[in-house]
């Protein structure tokens, strides 16, 4: 018997559980950006303890220092991130009828605690050099940890969705089409994800310096090649494939006769982050890896998994209630 009361649990529509969960799928954004601006400007070990920082909650000088200012920052704001999580599950517990939906939160709680546990084993590891692959333990996490983000960010986005006026009311289901699509480009998009996280942890970033070729005399392939050339020119070929994998998912909805508005505009809005994010990857190499370019490169990949994960999840939303609510 559960130690809470289930006499008040409903499945319908909260406004103030779907904006507290809205809240929390935006604040995981303002945290990836903040982990992207630290590792751009190489800050990761502005503090060589965890889970404080130079044995402070409010480290001197914090303030004044930018490489702390960013460290700092994104520990205090993945503090903020784990204690909405945990409300969040815990209001879901309470109210939400679905079981599903409430075992969701909880795996975001786990999520959110092994995030900042990887997180902290970065810094506690980051002496410790792992010669077979010439990189430190500490940043094999940080590897693992930027991949984690990615999922814990489509968990809270999920949890926020179903929660909505929109998802609960339901409506015409979309095609089988639509949702296949929407799948492949989620899984091309975490596998583009890991393969940027493993080439920014391996100092990869200008393994190819000229963009779009691969030498400066105009060449398709690397003239030399290297672990680091190797896992950049990766990340360029899956760019390629995700380019044209977004667009056909996006033609699809567009074609699909059941396509709500919502999901149309969702559509458009990921053709527009995948142009702008082309951009920021060439602007990358051209200003020689600029810390505003890269953090921005990296949010708008966070966005445009967000977006390819929100029009996957509602595509499915007859399916989800369907299968783990009977």
């Amino acid at each position: 018997m559960s130690l809470l009361s289930t006499s008040d649990r409903t499945s319908n529509h909260k406004p103030a559980l779907a904006l507290f969960a809205a809240f929390g799928a935006a604040w995981v954004f303002l945290l990836v950006t903040l982990g992207a601006f630290t590792t751009s400007i190489g800050a990761g070990m502005a503090f060589p303890d965890w889970p404080l920082s130079n044995g402070s909650l409010n480290p001197k000088g914090w303030l004044d220092n930018l490489a702390m200012f960013a460290e700092h920052s994104h520990r205090l704001s993945a503090g903020i991130m784990s204690t909405v999580t945990i409300i969040l599950a815990v209001w879901l517990w309470r109210t939400e009828s679905r079981r599903w939906l409430r075992r969701l939160a909880i795996f975001a709680v786990a999520l959110v605690l092994a995030q900042a546990l990887v997180g902290g084993l970065r810094v506690l590891f980051d002496h410790l050099q792992v010669e077979m692959v010439n990189t430190s333990l500490g940043r094999l996490f940080a590897m693992l940890h930027a991949c984690l983000a990615q999922l814990f960010a489509c968990t809270l986005i999920a949890i926020a969705v179903s929660c909505t006026r929109g998802w609960i009311k339901g409506g015409p289901s979309v095609g089988d089409g639509v949702r296949r699509a929407g799948v492949i480009c989620c899984n091309l998009l975490f596998l583009q994800l890991a393969i940027a996280a493993v080439m920014r942890h391996s100092f990869a970033g200008l393994a190819i310096p000229t963009f779009p070729f691969s030498t400066p005399e105009g060449g398709l392939l690397p003239a030399i090649w290297s672990f680091p050339v190797t896992i950049h020119f990766a990340h360029r070929v899956m760019a390629a494939v995700l380019a044209g994998a977004l667009l056909w998912f996006a033609v699809r909805i567009y074609l699909d006769r059941h396509a709500s508005l919502g999901l149309r505009l969702g559509a458009s809005a990921l053709v527009t982050l995948l142009a702008l994010q082309i951009f920021l990857g060439a602007k990358i190499i051209w200003t020689y890896r600029s810390a505003e370019m890269t953090t921005g490169h990296v949010l708008i990949s966070a966005f445009t998994l967000a977006a390819a994960f929100w029009l996957t999840w509602v595509a499915h939303r007859d399916e989800i209630e369907a299968k783990f609510t009977a």
